[in-house]
C-alpha cells in the first residue's frame, strides 16, 4: 500500500483508533475521507484536519450503505482505499437471554463492513492499485468472556479477511488485516482511555503506522504488544492464556467498581 498517495475512506473515523489512523494518513499525504454516524465528532476532526473530508455513514442500514457507496464514488472517484474501522463493543450477560445487543454488534461490526466492502469492490478491482484494510482485535484470537459477541465478530472478520485476500490473488487489490491490542480508546467508555492495563494510542499508532510504512506488502500488522494474543494457540498455550487473561479482567474490573 502507498501510504503517501492514496484516497482512502476510513470508517469509524471520527474517534479513537479510527480518527488517530485517519491523521496519520492525512500527515502522509494521503486524501482522507472519514466516515461515521456523528456528524459532530466528523466536522471536528475536519476542523483540526484542513484537507480531511467527511461522509456521514449508518453502517446498519443495508440500504444506506449502498446509497453512501454510490455517493461516495461520484464525490470522490480517485478511492483506492477502504478501511473498515468503525464498531461497537459491550458486555453481555449471554444468561439473560436478551439478544439485542449481540444482534446489534454483528450489524455494525459483521454485516456493515461485508455490506461496504461488497458495494466498493467492484469499483476497487478497477484501480491501479487499491487496497481493503480491516481492523480486527486481539480478541479475534483469544476472547474477553465479558463482551463474547464483539469477540465473535473479530474472529469472522479475521476469516473474511483471509478469504477475501485468497479470492483477490492476481487482481491489484491489496487486503491487509490491522491487529490492535487492548488500547487507550473510548471504545468501552473514558475508563478504558484512561486504563493503564492499555496501550497508549499515540504508541499504538506510531508502532502501526511504522509497519504499513516499512512493510507495505504486509497482510497482517501486529504490533509486538499483540503478538502474545495472536500466537498463543500456535505456541500450544491457548488454554492458560485464555484462563489467565479472563481471570485477571474479572478481578481487575471488581476492583474498579465501587
Amino acid at each position: 500500500m502507498n501510504i503517501a498517495d492514496s484516497t482512502i475512506l476510513i470508517t469509524g473515523g471520527g474517534s479513537g483508533i479510527g480518527r488517530a489512523l485517519a491523521e496519520a494518513f492525512h500527515r502522509a499525504g494521503s486524501t482522507v475521507i472519514i466516515a461515521g454516524r456523528r456528524r459532530e465528532l466528523l466536522d471536528e476532526v475536519v476542523a483540526a484536519n484542513p484537507g480531511m473530508a467527511a461522509e456521514t455513514l449508518n453502517v446498519d442500514n443495508a440500504d444506506a450503505v449502498q446509497s453512501f457507496a454510490a455517493d461516495l464514488l461520484r464525490k470522490y472517484p480517485t478511492v483506492n482505499a477502504v478501511m473498515h474501522n468503525a464498531g461497537i463493543m459491550r458486555e453481555e450477560d449471554l444468561r439473560a437471554g436478551d439478544p439485542a445487543t449481540a444482534e446489534a454488534t454483528v450489524e455494525t461490526n459483521l454485516l456493515g463492513p461485508i455490506r461496504l466492502n461488497s458495494a466498493l469492490l467492484p469499483h476497487l478491482l478497477q484501480q491501479p492499485a487499491a487496497t481493503v484494510l480491516t481492523v480486527t482485535s486481539g480478541l479475534a484470537f483469544v476472547p474477553l468472556s465479558l463482551t463474547p459477541t464483539y469477540c465473535a465478530t473479530k474472529a469472522a472478520m479475521h476469516s473474511y479477511s483471509q478469504s477475501l485476500r485468497y479470492q483477490l490473488q492476481g487482481t491489484r487489490v491489496q487486503v491487509i488485516e490491522i491487529v490492535p491490542p487492548y488500547v487507550q480508546t473510548e471504545l468501552m467508555g473514558d475508563r478504558q482511555k484512561t486504563d493503564p492495563n492499555a496501550m497508549p494510542l499515540d504508541e499504538y499508532i506510531s508502532e502501526t503506522f511504522g509497519i504499513l510504512q516499512k512493510e507495505p506488502d504486509a497482510a497482517e500488522v501486529l504490533v509486538e504488544r499483540v503478538k502474545s494474543r495472536r500466537f498463543a494457540e500456535a505456541r500450544g498455550e491457548y488454554d492458560s492464556f485464555y484462563q489467565k487473561m479472563n481471570e485477571e479482567t474479572i478481578k481487575s474490573r471488581k476492583a474498579r467498581q465501587p
